[in-house]
């Protein structure tokens, strides 16, 4: 008895099992065609996932500029601060997630 992943969750199962405990995918009567939709799915999730905080990474990055911008705070202030943080901040999400998408594309 060997352990795999279910095609639907992810989750470690064993491989004479023919329902899911984890999620009820029914692997005993799944086609070809069903693993294979499952796994576009699986895929559309982790991009959908991904392009969603790389939305918010944008609009914590433009709340930080435009509070910076627009704030009326003097530089060393605590608000000047945490708007040059939370700029920052969004910055680097944004580009991580960048690199993340690109190689979630590549798989």
């Amino acid at each position: 008895m060997a352990i795999t992943a279910c095609p639907s969750c992810k989750k470690p199962i064993s491989d004479k099992s023919k329902v899911c405990s984890h999620c009820g995918f029914d692997i005993g009567n799944a086609t070809a065609e069903d693993l294979e939709r499952k796994a576009n799915f699986a895929r559309f999730q982790k991009m959908h996932n991904l392009q969603n905080q790389s939305l918010i990474a944008i609009f914590i990055f433009l709340a930080g500029i435009g509070f910076l911008y627009w704030g009326g705070s003097d530089p060393g202030d605590t608000p000047y601060n945490l708007s040059i943080a939370a700029a920052v901040v969004g910055f680097a999400w944004y580009a991580i997630n960048r690199v993340r998408i690109v190689l979630a594309k590549r798989n």
